[in-house]
């Protein structure tokens, strides 16, 4: 990265994307297609990875802690879809990392000539990276002022200690002399980076608390999040289209009973019509016969 690239990302984490003005966050939305997705759920990996080795520049897309904030408090945030667009950027850093990792371990096999001794590293290795994270989780609840949590932290890291060197003896032991001296790697399976079996404590707790490797953990875990904020939206979206079949289904099966209803309420109208009718034309018959009665009688 050129100096003027260095210059251009310090800017941008100081003063935001946007420093120059060009677009007024007033005038959008976080629906606006320029926003980054990604940086709504606050794994963006162009901010994630700023000057490590996976460093590939400013995102080319608009970051806005404001519109964020609106996002992140809006009760229908998962109605928008935004996860797919986000998980689909995430996806393609970590399809590279995993690609990295199965090539890694593949060129560590090939120089591996000792299954046994290959297995004894691997529990160092193991127990090596608990180390590392631990210490690292130590130290940054320490930097938090949460000091008992801390020094839990400190007395599991000294049991973990204990059973890294029983390890190791037990690794030195099964290793021939004239191998005593060769470098033994693993790959990290969060962010491919090569571990020795010789680093330290320091180093390793360097490395899991380091910007990379916690870029990628944030990454994965945000993943894990977006798969399932989308496996709940299509249930959500399955469960309401199943309602609205059985309310269809309802209707269907309720229409004859109404159009029966229908049908008696109409034959009643028209039975009470023609009951009225024959009321009537009595009346009126009876009314003729007495007319001419009277009119008999007159006579």
């Amino acid at each position: 990265m050129s100096a003027q690239d260095q210059m251009k990302k310090m800017l941008d984490e100081l003063m935001g994307s946007n420093r120059n003005g060009d677009i007024c966050e007033e005038e959008i939305h976080f629906t606006d297609s320029r926003i980054c997705k990604a940086f709504l759920f606050g794994a963006c990996p162009n901010e994630l990875f700023t000057n490590t080795k996976m460093d590939v520049g400013t995102c080319r897309k608009m970051h806005s802690v404001a519109l964020r904030e609106e996002f992140e408090g809006n009760p229908r945030k998962h109605d928008y879809g935004f996860e797919e667009e986000a998980r689909q950027q995430l996806q393609e850093v970590i399809n590279e990392c995993d690609r990295k990792i199965v090539l890694a371990k593949k060129r560590l096999d090939e120089t591996t000539d000792d299954p046994i001794l290959q297995d004894k590293s691997e529990k160092i290795m193991a127990i090596a990276e608990k180390i590392g994270a631990t210490l690292a989780k130590a130290e940054d609840l320490g930097s938090q002022g949460k000091v008992d949590e801390s020094m839990k932290m400190m007395a599991e890291l000294e049991d973990l200690k204990l059973l890294k060197r029983q390890a190791e003896d037990e690794f030195r032991d099964a290793m021939p002399i004239a191998s005593t001296q060769q470098q033994k790697l693993r790959v990290c399976e969060v962010c491919a980076a090569y571990l020795s079996l010789y680093d330290n404590d320091r180093r390793l707790a360097d490395h899991f608390g380091g910007r990379l490797h916690m870029g990628f953990v944030q990454v994965r875990n945000k993943l894990t999040y977006l798969d399932q904020a989308i496996a709940d939206r299509s249930r959500r979206r399955l469960e309401r289209l199943e309602e609205r079949e059985k309310e269809r289904i309802r209707e269907r099966e309720t229409a004859p009973s109404r159009r029966r209803s229908r049908s008696r309420d109409r034959d009643s109208r028209q039975n009470r019509r023609r009951s009225r009718s024959r009321d009537r034309d009595r009346r009126r018959s009876h009314s003729k016969e007495r007319s001419r009665h009277r009119r008999s009688r007159s006579r």
